[in-house]
């Protein structure tokens, strides 16, 4: 995996800076699963798991895939996707010089 840029950086510390995401990332370590079974094992209702899943979607954490059975009722399945980040001094110098949002007041002045 290569070095996150800054917005993609700043977009999985977000998504990892939430109790329940991490504990939702721990649960999908053991495979895939399904919304409502997830939702039971971290006895969460759907709509603040699926909010949840959500974030972990947008930085790339998570994987979904709606599956119709033959009687046409529908299953949310998720998995976890595999990610190594090198939180380093470095790493983070160097994702900073990509970032698009905004500048501290001090750098906008300069």
């Amino acid at each position: 995996m290569s070095a996150p840029t800054g917005d993609e950086l700043v977009s999985l510390m977000a998504a990892l800076a939430s109790p329940h995401r991490v504990r939702i990332l721990a649960a999908l370590a053991e495979g895939r699963t399904y919304v409502s079974e997830l939702a039971r094992r971290l006895q969460m209702n759907r709509p603040l798991l699926y909010m949840h899943l959500q974030k972990l979607e947008a930085a790339g954490l998570v994987t979904g895939e709606l599956v119709t059975a033959p009687d046409g009722s529908s299953v949310k399945y998720v998995e976890a996707v595999p990610f190594t980040v090198a939180l380093t001094l470095d790493a983070i110098a160097l994702a900073a010089q990509s970032l698009t949002g905004p500048a501290p007041a001090a750098e906008r002045e300069k």
